[in-house]
């Protein structure tokens, strides 16, 4: 992008009342960004939600001047950065009418093509949270998903370390500029995130992780990925916002549940309740509700059937599974003419072989 378009787009930003939503229409009726600060009053009044107020703010220099510091520190700092009408702005951001103009990025991030998940939580994380955490993406991990979170502390921070253990892709999304990191403890985790991965943010290099920052920043956090997931919320907190905007982004929304009293869980509880999340009890739910398959699934199956002994009742059963993919265990035992409480034995036999795998609802599928 020239020099003139992003101060342009830096102008657009730093002005009051002018969202997301209404630098898009601008740049839209204008055709590019810098058409804006040049465009006849008459034409620009003609757009819904310009007033005089806006057209004010559209010849006061001093947001000029802001915005051309942003852009020297942005090229003293080499920080990258994506327009969201570039190909490389994240694709499930760019479906959201109010996705930032710009973002603003540091380290490996590839996301192109790639599965990705968002995963949030308490920053009071308990045992059962660091527990669930750290045993979902060990899970998740064969499938290579992008692990999108808040840095934030408790569970965001747990699962973006579980993630650089287990070297997936993990992106901290950020509530302030580039040039800080907050929480301040969490400056040594930075290295081996930005190894595989690395941070985004909307917000400029004076910007501070206020809390009004953070509620903007939970919109990034829904509207970049396919799913998100909820570990552990109290019954008001910044994850049930996130899982709301993912909600009204029509996103696939994952909670999971804990015990009744536990304070920490009454927030997941109650979003599955309302039906407002999908139960997540592991890995497998999630990748049975995405339609996720594991690759070369296929090729896997034909090494089971050379390598692992089975008897002629699995042999039906794998048979049934390899022809018709995921199947109920009723209609397993009843297409198979095995008792149900047979066909419950010998899938159990056949899981701990490694040829077949349990999914949520009580089905099945070969492997």
């Amino acid at each position: 992008m020239v020099k003139d378009e992003l101060i342009a787009l830096l102008r657009l930003q730093s002005i009051p009342n002018i969202g997301d939503i209404l630098a898009k229409k601008l740049i839209a009726h204008c055709g590019k960004p810098s058409s804006i600060f040049t465009d006849k009053k008459d034409h620009l009044l003609k757009i819904d939600g310009i007033g005089s107020r806006i057209l004010k703010g559209l010849h006061n220099r001093e947001y000029l001047a802001a915005a051309e510091a942003e852009y020297s520190f942005i090229q003293a700092q080499d920080i990258r950065y994506t327009y969201f009408e570039d190909p490389d702005y994240p694709r499930y951001l760019r479906h959201c009418i109010d996705g930032p103009l710009l973002l603003f990025k540091r380290g490996n991030i590839e996301l192109e093509g790639r599965k990705i998940i968002s995963i949030v939580g308490t920053r009071n994380m308990t045992s059962y949270g660091r527990r669930f955490c750290e045993q979902f993406i060990e899970e998740i991990a064969p499938l290579d998903p992008v692990i999108i979170s808040g840095f934030a502390y408790g569970v965001d921070i747990c699962v973006q370390k579980a993630a650089v253990k287990a070297n997936l892709q993990t992106i901290g999304c950020l509530a302030h500029g580039l040039n800080q990191i907050y929480p301040r403890p969490h400056r040594k985790y930075c290295g081996p995130i930005e190894k595989n991965g690395g941070f985004i943010t909307e917000f400029w290099s004076t910007s501070n992780p206020d809390r009004e920052n953070f509620l903007r920043r939970n919109r990034i956090i829904a509207g970049i990925s396919e799913a998100t997931i909820v570990v552990e919320s109290a019954e008001k907190g910044g994850s049930l916002v996130t899982a709301d905007i993912a909600n009204s982004y029509n996103r696939e929304v994952f909670a999971v549940p804990g015990r009744a009293y536990d304070t920490y869980s009454t927030g997941s509880n109650s979003l599955i309740k309302r039906q407002n999340a999908h139960l997540l009890t592991s890995a497998a739910d999630l990748i049975y509700i995405l339609n996720w398959d594991v690759e070369e699934k296929r090729s896997k199956a034909i090494q089971k059937e050379l390598f692992v002994e089975l008897d002629d009742t699995e042999r039906t059963i794998y048979a049934f599974l390899e022809a018709g993919g995921k199947q109920l265990l009723d209609q397993i035992a009843l297409e198979c003419q095995i008792p149900i409480f047979k066909t419950s034995s010998t899938l159990l036999s056949m899981e701990l072989k490694g040829v077949v795998r349990p999914l949520p609802g009580k089905r099945f599928e070969a492997i």
